[in-house]
């Protein structure tokens, strides 16, 4: 099984998530929006040792508490990022556009891909790529506990933006029908930012799927 723990932080509310399996104390760090010394006392607290940072995509608002995680973990967690976002990595994840300076942490040492498998103790975690909102995006998804981490491709009721660098509205769309609506309807969907919801949700209610 696993266990999750959100966080919403950062200057634009992002969902960061502490996700672990409880029986061997395995945890890892789903996109660490900022404070990533909050995030590393949780892990504490709960005695889970923090062995990766997973990024669904290099914007700012996503990584800015990487650092913070790998300063306070020994050893430090690597970084695992889909090499087509790694450019927008090395351009702080994008937060000159909005005036902003931001230290992106340790540099991406893991190459995501579509169809890779993660492991997190017992559990299979499920790489896919859903380019659109950035060319690199993956979601992480676990079939057997019908979860899925979608970093900013859906949301409870809308969609990803695809007016910043390497958007593309139809190419996210595609991505959604296809790797996201595909999915069971009771399958939860942790967003980026916003609250929980799940497939069979959106499947009905998306003004942005519906029609």
């Amino acid at each position: 099984m696993l266990e999750i723990v959100n966080f919403t932080l950062g200057p634009v509310m992002t969902n960061a998530y502490l996700v672990a399996d409880p029986a061997s104390g395995e945890a890892v760090v789903i996109d660490p929006a900022d404070d990533g010394e909050v995030i590393v006392a949780e892990a504490q607290r709960r005695e889970w040792h923090i062995g990766s940072i997973w990024l669904t995509h290099a914007h700012f608002d996503h990584l800015a508490g990487a650092g913070g995680v790998a300063d306070r973990v020994n050893p430090p967690p690597p970084v695992a990022l889909h090499p087509d976002d790694y450019p927008l990595w090395r351009m702080q994840g994008g937060a000159p556009l909005f005036g902003m300076q931001i230290d992106p942490g340790p540099e991406p040492t893991v190459d995501l891909y579509h169809g890779q498998n993660l492991r997190l103790g017992e559990n299979c975690i499920e790489v896919r790529l859903t380019p659109g909102h950035t060319r690199g995006h993956v979601v992480f998804i676990c079939l057997a506990e019908k979860v899925a981490f979608c970093g900013d491709v859906i949301f409870q009721g809308s969609i990803g933006r695809t007016d910043l660098p390497g958007g593309d509205y139809q190419t996210l769309m595609d991505s959604i029908q296809k790797q996201i609506l595909s999915l069971p309807d009771d399958t939860r969907l942790f967003s980026g930012h916003g609250p929980v919801t799940t497939v069979g949700r959106e499947r009905r209610w998306n003004p942005f799927l519906v029609g």
